[in-house]
């Protein structure tokens, strides 16, 4: 039996635990596609024990390398992809959304899949936890008590922005836990006459204010700028990317307990002998096999 799997689209803390997972698991008969669908259109596919998975598992990133392929959709790139695909008897891919599109059409053409939802933005449709998301809200969580003890000394305003693509989950999630002054997810929720008048009263009790903002709302930089001229008070507003803070931050213990849940889902599935393709969701509190 010949097991490949890729990683597609962005990283996400906990990937590396899974990939671990079903190394120590199948050994010689997993391979590792480099850098996602890129990989397998170019057949970069090496064997697993090259990547060292197990010198990684605890770490964020991907060891197997990831990446977007917008050209994947292409006839004659996919036509090449899925020809190197059909040589393994299992395609394993973890990717968000747009990599359960590219799992699909490889389904659809005779290739043998399972997909793992494994995006910080926690996004896959139909599913309620995606690998990395656990981590990425505790990462703003981290950002944001670093760093507002330092406005708070000045009465300073900050913004964070937080990923998630065009989902809120992160930013929502992360707020339910910190209790900014202001949540932004979406443009109506942004009322600057407010929020202005909020941070004047603020810093007329000698108090900073804080901001989670989604991101792919405003450009944050020129939101802060607005802002600044409006309260008419000089580099009071500051403004912190959380960005890649939220990939690269270590996968937490939670975040490790998911992603092995997820790996033994996986590898239940391929010792039943799947004889279909079949997305892993996870729903109810756990993985549960849904086919494609």
């Amino acid at each position: 039996m010949k097991i490949l799997i890729l990683a597609s689209g962005g990283d996400a803390p906990g990937m590396n635990k899974f990939i671990s997972m079903l190394y120590k698991k199948f050994g010689s008969n997993l391979y590792a596609c480099r850098a996602g669908f890129e990989g397998l259109f170019k057949n970069d596919i090496l064997p697993m024990k090259f990547y060292n998975p197990i010198k990684f598992e605890n770490s964020a990133g991907c060891c197997i390398k990831t990446s977007r392929f917008p050209d994947f959709k292409k006839p004659e790139i996919f036509k090449e992809a899925l020809n190197n695909a059909k040589k393994f008897d299992y395609l394993i891919v973890l990717g968000g959304n747009g990599s359960h599109k590219g799992v699909r059409e490889l389904s659809y053409n005779g290739v043998k899949t399972i997909f793992v939802p494994a995006t910080i933005d926690n996004d896959v449709e139909e599913n309620e936890y995606s690998i990395g998301f656990h981590t990425a809200v505790s990462m703003v969580c981290y950002a944001f008590r670093s760093i507002m003890p330092s406005m708070e000394s000045q009465s300073r305003t900050c913004i964070f922005e937080t990923m998630g693509r065009y989902s809120g989950n992160i930013a929502t999630n992360s707020s339910k836990i910190l209790k900014p002054d202001f949540l932004i997810c979406d443009k109506k929720d942004f009322d600057v006459e407010s929020v202005v008048s909020k941070i004047k009263n603020n810093v007329a009790k000698d108090k900073s204010t804080s901001i989670i903002l989604r991101e792919n709302i405003f450009d944050v930089k020129k939101l802060a700028s607005q802002i600044q001229k409006e309260i008419e008070t000089p580099n009071s507003v500051k403004f912190f990317i959380v960005g890649h803070l939220q990939r690269g931050g270590k996968p937490t213990k939670t975040e490790l307990r998911y992603s092995k849940m997820f790996a033994k889902a996986t590898i239940k599935a391929i010792k039943s002998n799947l004889l279909t393709s079949a997305s892993i969701l996870f729903n109810s509190g756990k993985p549960i096999l849904y086919k494609i």
